[in-house]
């Protein structure tokens, strides 16, 4: 059986302190570490808690006895031996034991299982009960769910894994689900799309507790190719608009990426398809979800993403190379699609 501690090490060593009361005492303290509660149900994605939890347990290795930034606490409804979808079992508190005045950062992942848990009522109630006294809630892939059964997503941005968006609008359109982003953050609740982008989130949520460079030490001890911002795409755009399955529309998709510098207005590219603009452009968004407009540019700001963490080309050589007019062009992109400058971009991605 994979307990907590096996999944993590030092585990013991930051273990719950044996009187909460400290907790309560002085929650906001910097002396007084951070409670994490993971909540678990049967079927969970076990990387959708272990991935975000091997962060906050990275944290503290660095820490001196007694001074670990934080502490956290594997539970489920019923408490015990929770199996998840790969089969491994992991113990849990119940969630009755788990005294939710003292939740810094609340976690419900997602996996097969999660629509059960969604229709679990004790579960829904206790997240209900809970949330509000949380300084911040998240969700990671599927976990939405949960989320949004407990009306916490009522009338707010969120995302979840990408294979799953549709299905969460259809359930809950009092939700905005956002399609694209690594996660969204709306008030105090955090979701996060498909199961590594936990990782993403919770590096994000270390960095605003620690600061940039402490996210960016734990980054680098798990071997994460790059901490992504929320506001990049889950998956890559060639990637999505080949998802289309029209073998048509997927040599379109691959001509223009490998034609980033040519005119790749609506006209030329209905010309390559033989139809004419205003039904290609229809045909395009119902086939790929986006209008080949966004498309281009999205094409264009992959292509100097990956330059621009790669290469330590001129900025203005990258922006002509994938297709801008200019570097100003660029920047009104990278606005656009990431919230941040290709400079700033660069500094914080560039591999070299």
């Amino acid at each position: 059986m994979l307990t907590a501690e096996g999944i993590c090490r030092n585990v013991i060593r930051h273990a719950i302190p044996a009187k909460p009361s400290l907790l309560k005492a002085l929650p906001m303290a910097r002396s007084v570490p951070r409670r994490v509660v993971f909540v678990l149900f049967d079927d969970c994605l076990l990387l959708d808690f272990a991935g975000p939890l091997q962060a906050f347990e990275l944290a503290c290795e660095t820490s001196k006895a007694g001074q670990a930034p934080y502490v956290w606490q594997i539970c489920s409804l019923k408490g015990g031996p929770v199996k998840t979808s790969s089969g491994l079992e992991v113990m849990t508190t119940a969630l009755a034991d788990c005294d939710q005045k003292n939740i810094d950062t609340l976690v419900v992942g997602g996996g097969p299982g999660v629509h059960r848990a969604a229709a679990e009522a004790a579960l829904v109630d206790w997240f209900r009960l809970a949330a509000p006294k949380a300084r911040r809630v998240c969700s990671v892939c599927t976990g939405t769910f949960v989320l949004a059964a407990a009306g916490l997503l009522r009338g707010r941005r969120a995302v979840t894994h990408w294979g799953s968006c549709d299905l969460l609008r259809e359930k809950h359109p009092d939700v905005s689900v956002q399609v694209d982003p690594v996660f969204v953050h709306d008030g105090g609740i955090w979701t996060s799309a498909g199961v590594t982008a936990g990782i993403d989130l919770a590096l994000t949520l270390l960095e605003d507790d620690l600061g940039h460079r402490e996210a960016m030490r734990i980054a680098r001890r798990l071997v994460v190719f790059l901490k992504r911002p929320g506001g990049q795409a889950q998956f890559s755009v060639p990637l999505s608009m080949q998802a289309s399955e029209d073998r048509a529309f997927e040599k379109i998709s691959s001509w223009m990426q490998d034609n980033l510098g040519r005119d790749l207005r609506v006209e030329s590219l209905a010309e390559r398809a033989g139809m004419s603009p205003r039904t290609f452009a229809r045909v395009f968004r119902q086939k790929t979800g986006r209008t080949p407009a966004k498309a281009v540019e999205e094409l264009r700001v992959e292509a100097a993403r990956r330059a621009l963490e790669e290469s330590a080309s001129p900025i203005k050589e990258i922006a002509a190379r994938a297709g801008f007019q200019s570097e100003e062009h660029l920047r009104r992109a990278f606005r656009r699609r990431l919230n941040v400058l290709p400079h700033d971009y660069r500094v914080r991605f560039h591999q070299g």
